[in-house]
């Protein structure tokens, strides 16, 4: 066996070396004939590109040309291509590394490429930000990430920008990261700009988290912390349906059971289309903070003496994740769930999510949230109004959102958000509990909303969410904050802090008119 060479990962491979003798004497290349030379133009070499990053490069195309989301374009492409394994995980850390680490990427490539990088082909930003990630992130050889990367390009956006990318990436690979992050902090104008470089958030972003710690209670100083749970990889959070799923298959096949909440379980990923409670649908991908929340308001409804026999509400219930989680606790106490969602095509998503559930314990409905109130009016012993929201607190999982999002939306969101709680409230019996859910923690689509309904609304009284929650977890979260007043506690979940989305629950109780 002759010298090792490296596979497109790095890893190395050994092979027997052709042009040595049985003594380990070089031989003429072309043997007993006359010396051959490839018929290749050294433009037209290494033009194939690796599965595994063209599949990445295909996900970060999407996300940037088509508004695409990366969970839902990455699947498709990993099957596309057939990846197996070991490749499909290759694929998936790239693409996704890629896309959290832009911000940070591209602070990096804008010293290192001689123009804006807005006058760059967008598809050659998107190579470059592949090459800079698995120079500065990943486990892969320097040598590996610049051919592999100069064939992609040389494969998917032509011959002549390869020699720009490999003098490109080439400079990017003369520092470390840290170094690289050392010296532009340094020169950022303040703390803010400066996190924002080294975490890889937009800076709004990383003023609006600031903002948000010191509204739920929490030390400011745990912003560096937050972000960067914002770009660790999550792990893939399952949930067994209650009363109809279990977790068996996927503790057999290595998921580890979830510390949070009962019926969770963890699991590295990979293909879990492979199980059969999967494809039967009860056992679900959902983020723990999801789980604890639902089950939360099921169990302060239960806990108010409206369960049984009681109809419940989603208000906003596509793609349906809660709403399945929320529709199995209802048929097990004996209730009926109403699911709600406005579009059509997401409303079909709801109802195969609940397909696993008996069809007797749940409806969907296609309609407007917001006029859904007034046209059934205190029907509902349960409502549960998991609003739109910016998702500032799922950008671990959502890695493209956060260079979507601007600071215009938390305004353009609020009045949708405070129209759907006044119709979740409208919508809910005397005695029933409503809950107030966002994936988000930023204080004006929480605290801002909560406090304003109960500015505006005589007949509801704020409860503890964070007992509520503790309620149902399997360890005390420490997640409630008082309200103003002393009126009750919201509840904030982080991802620092709980391993969970930055989930929000507040609980309200609705008053009889005797007691409003």
């Amino acid at each position: 066996m002759g010298p090792g060479r490296r596979d497109a990962r790095g890893d190395e491979v050994r092979v027997r070396d052709e042009r040595r003798n049985e003594r380990g004497r070089e031989r003429n290349r072309g043997g007993a004939g006359p010396r051959r030379f490839s018929q290749q133009a050294p433009s037209e070499r290494s033009r194939n590109a690796d599965p595994a990053r063209l599949v990445a490069f295909e996900v970060l195309r999407a996300v940037s040309r088509d508004d695409a989301y990366a969970n839902l374009v990455l699947p498709a492409r990993i099957r596309h291509h057939r990846l197996d394994r070991r490749d499909a995980g290759f694929a998936t850390e790239l693409a996704y590394g890629a896309l959290r680490g832009q911000g940070t990427y591209d602070a990096v490539l804008s010293r290192c490429v001689d123009r804006p990088l807005d006058r760059l082909d967008p598809a050659v930003l998107d190579v470059l930000r592949l090459g800079a990630h698995q120079l500065l992130s990943m486990r892969v050889p320097p040598h590996a990430a610049l051919d592999q990367t100069v064939a992609l390009t040389r494969a998917v956006v032509g011959a002549g920008p390869g020699s720009l990318v490999n003098a490109v990436l080439r400079r990017v690979s003369e520092r470390g990261l840290d170094s690289w992050l050392d010296e532009l902090a340094a020169e950022a104008p303040d703390e803010i700009e400066a996190a924002a470089i080294r975490h890889s958030h937009p800076a709004w972003i990383v003023r609006a988290l600031r903002q948000s710690l010191v509204a739920h209670g929490r030390p400011v100083d745990e912003i560096d912390e937050l972000l960067e749970a914002d770009n660790a990889a999550p792990v893939v959070n399952l949930v067994a349906l209650p009363g109809l799923g279990s977790l068996d298959e996927a503790l057999e096949a290595g998921a580890t059971p979830g510390e949070l909440v009962e019926g969770s379980a963890l699991s590295s990923g990979g293909d879990l289309g492979r199980w059969a409670a999967v494809r039967g649908g009860t056992l679900r991908v959902q983020d723990v903070g999801s789980q604890l929340v639902a089950r939360a308001v099921a169990a302060a409804s239960t806990a108010a003496g409206t369960g049984d026999g009681a109809r419940w509400l989603d208000l906003c219930a596509g793609p349906g994740g809660k709403a399945a989680l929320l529709g199995a606790l209802a048929a097990e106490r004996g209730a009926t769930l109403l699911a709600n969602e406005p579009a059509e095509h997401r409303a079909e998503l709801v109802r195969q999510a609940l397909r696993p559930v008996p069809h007797e314990a749940w409806s969907v409905r296609t309609g407007d949230g917001r006029t859904l109130g007034s046209e059934q009016r205190g029907e509902f012993s349960l409502v549960i109004a998991d609003v739109p929201c910016s998702g500032l607190g799922a950008l671990r999982r959502r890695p493209e959102s956060r260079w979507r999002r601007t600071p215009r939306d938390l305004a353009e969101l609020a009045p949708l958000q405070r129209e759907l709680l006044d119709s979740a409230i409208e919508a809910a019996a005397p005695g029933g509990v409503i809950g107030y859910v966002t994936c988000s923690p930023h204080p004006a689509e929480t605290i801002a909303i909560v406090e304003d309904a109960l500015r505006r609304h005589r007949d509801i009284e704020p409860l503890d969410a964070g007992a509520a929650l503790d309620a149902v977890a399997l360890e005390p979260l420490g997640a409630g904050h008082p309200l103003s007043g002393g009126r009750g506690a919201t509840a904030q979940l982080w991802p620092h802090r709980h391993g969970t989305d930055a989930m929000f629950l507040a609980l309200f109780r609705k008053l009889s008119h005797e007691e409003s």
